[in-house]
């Protein structure tokens, strides 16, 4: 008999493009159901994929076990032992080429994603910036099995649970980043909260760090309809937490991603960064984006790169009206979607 199939699937970090691979990996499950996947990241992404089904998950550590050259040895060896038929590379960085080199030297095929270097560089460049949309990295993610012999269709949708029929929201907000060329003014996001937090909303605030949740536990003293939750839940129990939120108010940042896996729509804002990237959280409509347009943007693939103009106008030009508009926009439109639903 053949050999089972067994695709080892690479992607160490972000967060977000970390998140961004288990609905995909949810979609191949669906197509193809026998054969089985052996996940390497690392162990604070777990919970990513509990749930997935004919799928182990197995921990990279960079810092110690799988530290350097000879970890990465290290890490070939043990992932060998699972005998897979595959390496399907979502990474794309010297680590995962390294790993997918060693398994070419044993007989075991691999595709790499490819990330579209040279049309982000001319998407993001200042002279002759050509601004189209790009491809979603979660296609490329997809064809990456297509390369292995598993083609794969993404549906690219989500599918959230109908709204109650009260008027009060659960409204999620990420509000923090990576790179501040990604964060709207922290100024400005304290009075949408304050602003939706006044109609009667209820508003939690997520984040990661000490002092991202000194700035949250600052907003919700202000008002008793903010909520933070900063540091004060298990990456698990906040995916589970942000899977019975109305709606998510994120950053270009992993908040847009998790929510997008828990089926949570999300109306982000985008500074120095684009949808047309290919970053778009997956089934998340372009629609719900709020931007401006700017002949500097984007200027960063990342956002990463600082601000050459120097006055930030992608975010400080972006009205708190405009954002509080877009979201009730959202939040009735979901509504109203739910009722016909039931009709």
């Amino acid at each position: 008999m053949p050999k089972a199939a067994k695709i080892l699937v690479i992607r160490f970090s972000a967060m977000g493009d970390v998140a961004m691979t288990a609905p995909v990996l949810i979609e191949f499950r669906e197509a193809y159901p026998d054969t089985e996947l052996l996940i390497v990241s690392r162990p604070l992404f777990k919970p990513f994929f509990d749930g997935l089904t004919h799928a182990q998950f197995h921990p990279f550590d960079p810092k110690q076990k799988h530290k350097g050259f000879f970890g990465l040895i290290k890490l070939f060896r043990e992932l060998k032992k699972q005998e897979v038929t595959a390496v399907a590379d979502l990474h794309n960085n010297l680590r995962s080429k390294i790993l997918t080199l060693l398994f070419f030297f044993a007989g075991v095929k691999s595709a790499t994603v490819d990330k579209g270097r040279k049309a982000k560089k001319r998407l993001t460049r200042k002279e002759n910036k050509l601004v189209i949309p790009l491809k979603l990295t979660i296609q490329r993610y997809a064809e990456v099995f297509g390369k292995l012999g598993f083609p794969l269709t993404l549906k690219n949708t989500i599918h959230k649970q109908p709204i109650n029929g009260n008027d009060i929201r659960k409204i999620g907000v990420s509000p923090f980043a990576q790179h501040l060329q990604k964060v709207y003014p922290l100024h400005k996001m304290e009075s949408v909260l304050l602003t939706l937090a006044e109609l009667g909303h209820q508003l939690f605030v997520f984040g990661g760090s000490e002092e991202e949740r000194q700035i949250a536990e600052g907003w919700a003293d202000k008002h008793q309809n903010i909520t933070s939750t900063v540091i004060k839940m298990a990456l698990q129990e906040e995916l589970e937490f942000i899977s019975t939120l109305d709606v998510m108010l994120s950053m270009d940042s992993s908040g847009m991603h998790l929510s997008s896996l828990k089926n949570v729509p999300v109306v982000s804002v985008w500074g120095a960064t684009h949808p047309y990237a290919g970053f778009l959280g997956y089934g998340q409509s372009i629609n719900d984006a709020v931007q401006i347009d700017l002949y500097c943007r984007p200027c960063s693939v990342y956002g990463n790169v600082p601000c050459y103009r120097g006055d930030f106008a992608c975010m400080n030009n972006l009205t708190e009206k405009t954002i509080v508009d877009k979201l009730l926009e959202k939040l009735n439109n979901d509504q109203t979607a739910a009722i016909s639903k039931t009709r």
